[in-house]
């Protein structure tokens, strides 16, 4: 598998499983009225399918990418995907602040990749 069907593959698959797993840690929280035993085997079941595409997704990255490259990588589709739910499904805007503190998440994650 080529460098760039590799990466964009991971890609595509740590996304999937960050949506899964941004439910699984997140979604609960519009379902209070819920027990909490039940909210963690529905969280469980959930992280399930996470896993279903995280660990394919770093055994085809770590074949083209260092582990820290991998890493980087996922935290910012988590945080992509966190900042989507939290907008989208939770309601919850953004403020300055936020966007000034993932600007400066992103500008960490690009000096891993700096050679």
């Amino acid at each position: 598998m080529s460098y760039i069907t590799a990466v964009l593959l991971t890609i595509v698959l740590l996304t999937i499983a960050n949506c899964f797993m941004t439910f699984a840690w997140y979604g609960h929280l519009k379902y209070t009225q819920y027990a909490l035993p039940i909210v963690i085997i529905a969280s469980w079941g959930i992280a399930f399918f996470e896993y279903c595409f995280q660990v394919p997704a770093n055994r085809i990255g770590h074949q083209h990418l260092s582990l820290i490259e991998l890493k980087a990588i996922q935290e910012v589709i988590t945080v992509i995907v966190f900042v989507l739910f939290s907008i989208y499904y939770m309601g919850e805007p953004l403020k300055l602040n936020h966007y000034i503190g993932l600007a400066l998440l992103a500008a960490g994650t690009c000096t891993v990749f700096y050679k």
